[in-house]
């Protein structure tokens, strides 16, 4: 499994939010892995096994997700800065969406 994972829902249909575009940045903007969300909202494969402990950024394209489900959104896209301070732990970040608003938090 890799350090970082993350986990999509749509608050607004109660159901998990699939093939959502994810771009994990390093803090200099370099883009480190990209990926999309399954069946379940989940990217269990997001970037490597390990990753230096440093600022990182998850970029969600919550506008295009909206787009596939004929509904507008406020939130084009969705930006999560974090810091990995262990680079031993493993890093869950997981999204909560709704067509007008969001929240995410630290998982496990």
């Amino acid at each position: 499994m890799s350090q970082i994972t993350t986990h999509v829902l749509d608050a607004a249909t109660g159901r998990p939010a699939t093939d959502v575009s994810v771009v994990l940045l390093d803090g200099a903007g370099a883009t480190v892995a990209t990926g999309v969300t399954d069946a379940a909202g989940r990217i269990t494969d997001l970037g490597p096994d390990g990753l230096a402990a440093g600022d990182y950024r998850l970029s969600f394209a919550t506008g295009d997700y909206f787009a596939g489900t004929g509904r507008d959104t406020f939130y084009p896209v969705v930006s999560i800065d974090f810091t990995v301070a262990d680079s031993e732990q493993h890093y869950h970040v997981p999204l909560l969406i709704s067509p007008f608003s969001y929240s995410t938090y630290r998982g496990n």
